[in-house]
């Protein structure tokens, strides 16, 4: 398995033609521009970064595909509200690769329950405690139980986990 694969890992995400979903904490797009080709033209992608230079890089990279349903949204995802998506409004979000540089993790999940429809899902994909040979040093890495007990907490239920890389878990969660 190895590493991350996004195409082969967005079929998890049980995502529809026609389906609103974000891209929280998006860097340079590397699920964001396959999500976008999966809800089809129909469908809208939301690309929320606190870095402009990544919401540059998906700009680029939608435009050189020709996709137009990606709209980028500079936020800091640690402020509550900040994304100004409408509340109960989306059908799936992700967070990857992107809550292991936080201390405000439960900050960024509330958002997530903001803007998360009541049959939406959250999925997480982040990096393993344990897996301390490869990826980023130090930061906040949660283990996946951990992870799970915070977004219970939010008021999340684990729907269920699935194989990401051999360095990373993926979770997905409904509401409770």
């Amino acid at each position: 398995m190895n590493f991350l694969h996004p195409e082969k890992i967005i079929p998890l995400f049980q995502i529809v033609e026609g389906m609103k979903v974000a891209d929280l904490g998006c860097g340079a797009g590397f699920f964001t521009v396959l999500l976008a080709k999966a809800v089809g033209e129909n469908g809208e992608i939301f690309a929320v970064d606190v870095q402009k230079s990544s919401l540059e890089s998906v700009k680029i990279k939608a435009q050189a595909e020709g996709i137009s349903n990606i709209k980028t949204i500079w936020a800091d995802l640690e402020v509550y509200g900040s994304t100004k998506i409408s509340g109960d409004s989306l059908d799936v979000v992700l967070l990857s690769n992107m809550l292991f540089q936080s201390q405000k993790k439960s900050a960024i999940i509330k958002e997530v329950r903001r803007i998360l429809s009541q049959s939406g899902k959250l999925v997480i994909i982040d990096w393993q405690s344990e897996a301390l040979d490869i990826g980023p040093k130090g930061g906040y890495r949660l283990a996946k139980n951990d992870m799970v007990k915070l977004a219970e907490e939010v008021g999340f239920k684990l729907d269920r986990e699935f194989a990401v890389s051999d360095y990373h878990y993926g979770l997905m969660f409904g509401k409770n």
